[in-house]
């Protein structure tokens, strides 16, 4: 008979590979995990090959990157009847080592609602379509409220002076964005269009997932096509007044960026199963001049983390992972 610590070992390939899912920064995938086989020990590292020195020189978006993953992992391990018990930021000696996770036999006492969470793991996905003008009910926007707290983020449906001025700092960060030469390098190193000399199609944002162009005033999702390499690529108005939400977070330290991921993954998979599609806008908070006014200052909603963009349309197109034997390590 197998021991708990062999059917650990066993299961490990097959959380990984659903925790890869997670959403990153320009689809980085900037984790890897290890192994030791014959303990219940999975260990989340971010990979300091996979940065983004322009974007995001502090590692913030790494972070959520990687709280992302790990959300996915204590999905997939509520649904296979384990339960992943994490340690945030468990060596101080190694600022790498993001996560500590402790595979348990889940006696299905503890937040059950995770494993409802599985079957929108593989259905969610970015999307960089224009959704209808059709508002959503209350009801949906407070239950994706109660998904962030339940992870330690608040999530603040802006009002409408607070909406308009969070794509007024999208817009100027477009504007920031096109004047820097080396993030616009930085974002063409990340795209995949069929160039000569790109990157592993394993990895980064293809063509098949730029959305279509704008027409007319710039458009919440950002556009990846910087070259206008993708000349086929169809013209479409975006929603007037996008349907926004922020996730903040109290303190801005390592620890309260791995939270804030492990809130986004589970606003994103409780807004997948409500039926609506959704996108991330970070433009404005890669910018330290515009991050802090995305802060509503009437009110105590702490750091702002990441920019939601919510509503009813298509549901995007999948990004490609890499294999499970590139990110995880059993030794």
């Amino acid at each position: 008979m197998s021991t708990t610590e062999d059917r650990v070992t066993a299961i490990v390939p097959s959380l990984v590979e659903e925790a890869v899912t997670a959403p990153s920064m320009h689809n980085a995938q900037p984790w890897r995990f290890r192994h030791r086989a014959g303990t219940r020990l999975l260990s989340l590292y971010g990979d300091p090959e996979r940065t983004l020195p322009v974007g995001d020189p502090d590692h913030r978006a790494l972070h959520i990157g990687c709280g992302a993953a790990l959300l996915n992992l204590r999905v997939a391990a509520a649904y296979h009847g384990w339960r992943a018990v994490p340690e945030l930021m468990p060596d101080p000696l190694d600022p790498w080592r993001l996560v500590d996770v402790v595979l348990e036999e889940d006696s299905g006492t503890t937040d059950p609602g995770l494993a409802d969470l599985r079957p929108a793991v593989a259905r969610r996905h970015t999307s960089r379509f224009p959704f209808s003008p059709e508002p959503i009910a209350p009801e949906i926007l407070d239950g994706l409220g109660a998904a962030a707290l339940l992870e330690g983020g608040r999530l603040i449906v802006p009002g409408s002076w607070h909406a308009d001025a969070v794509m007024d700092l999208v817009h100027d960060a477009e504007l920031f964005e096109s004047a820097s030469d080396a993030m616009r390098a930085e974002i063409v190193t990340w795209t995949r269009t069929g160039r000569a000399g790109e990157g592993p199609a394993t990895e980064g944002v293809p063509s098949s997932a730029f959305g279509p162009r704008q027409h007319g005033t710039s458009a919440p999702a950002r556009d990846f096509d910087v070259t206008h390499s993708a000349p086929d690529r169809a013209a479409a108005a975006f929603e007037e007044r996008p349907q926004t939400a922020l996730l903040c977070t109290e303190a801005d330290l390592p620890e309260d960026w791995l939270r804030a991921g492990q809130s986004v993954e589970r606003v994103l998979l409780q807004a997948t199963l409500d039926g609506l599609a959704t996108s991330m806008i970070s433009q404005p908070l890669e910018w330290p001049e515009l991050r802090d006014l995305a802060r509503d200052p009437r009110s105590r909603t702490g750091f702002v983390q990441m920019v939601f963009r919510f509503g009813y349309g298509p549901a995007g197109t999948a990004t490609p992972r890499r294999p499970v034997a590139e990110v995880l390590d059993i030794v």
